[in-house]
């Protein structure tokens, strides 16, 4: 299919590596043009070589910390227009709320739910003008089943889709900008193995036999890559997809067992 958005401007935030990376490298596939940034310069410089060598659009790497301000106006000074933003943070770690204090939840809600609602506040009126914007933020399967030991990604990034529930609705749709969420399962990326580590700890078992067990518990009885994921990111950012606004999209084999 071809999907319209050869030529266009995409900023992916956390693009380095993991799903973010996959997001940066099907738009790239796509002939977009990609700003990526991340804070390990050295990694980010070389995700930036991969996606230059696939020979389609301009890609621009901006090392930093997008959950800063100073992060978020390097980034943003480094495309010329955003017509597609990926937003995207590392999650918060994992644990018991009784161990969290003020400064914990202030973290994890400023990377997940703050940052990308000021990358929202300086890029979709624009957009608008302009008559063509997609907003896709990577959040969690865990929006829509909540993980115990992953408290402050719960309450962060379920923030963050109770607003885009509303600006996707406003006036914003009208002007084909549109935003939705995408919500990963378990896939092989390293905030998996880092949270399997855990199980690891706790159980003594090896991290295969963890990630075996873990397997299991999905109906596709593997773990997604990031390739697949970022080519629904890539459908989601279309011109085929102007009428998909303020949905939540489940990438996870399967393992949600609800009907809704």
């Amino acid at each position: 299919m071809e999907l319209g958005i050869e030529g266009k401007w995409a900023l992916v935030c956390a693009a380095s590596k993991g799903l973010g990376k996959g997001c940066a490298m099907a738009l790239a596939k796509e002939g977009v043009n990609v700003v990526i940034t991340a804070r390990g310069a050295e990694v980010l410089e070389a995700t930036a070589r991969e996606l230059r060598a696939l020979g389609r659009g301009e890609i621009r790497a901006v090392a930093g910390d997008i959950t800063t301000e100073a992060g978020r106006a390097a980034a943003l000074a480094a495309c010329p227009q955003v017509d597609i933003l990926v937003n995207n943070a590392g999650g918060p770690p994992p644990g018991d709320f009784r161990d969290w204090y003020r400064d914990a939840w202030i973290k994890a809600i400023d990377a997940n739910m703050l940052t990308p609602i000021e990358l929202l506040k300086a890029t979709v009126d624009n957009m608008a003008e302009r008559g063509y914007g997609r907003v896709v933020n990577i959040t969690s399967g865990a929006v829509k089943a909540p993980i115990d030991i992953l408290g402050l990604s719960n309450g962060a990034r379920s923030g963050l889709t109770g607003f885009v529930a509303g600006l996707s609705r406003s006036k914003l749709a009208a002007r084909n900008v549109t935003i939705n969420g995408l919500l990963p399962g378990a896939f092989d990326t390293d905030r998996l193995r880092a949270t399997m580590q855990g199980a690891v700890a706790k159980t003594g078992k090896s991290i295969d036999a963890i990630a075996d067990e873990r397997k299991r518990t999905i109906p596709a009885q593997r773990f997604g890559s990031a390739e697949e994921f970022g080519a629904v990111c890539a459908f989601l950012c279309s011109s085929q997809a102007g009428y998909l606004t303020g949905q939540n999209i489940l990438l996870d084999g399967g393992a949600y067992p609800g009907t809704f």
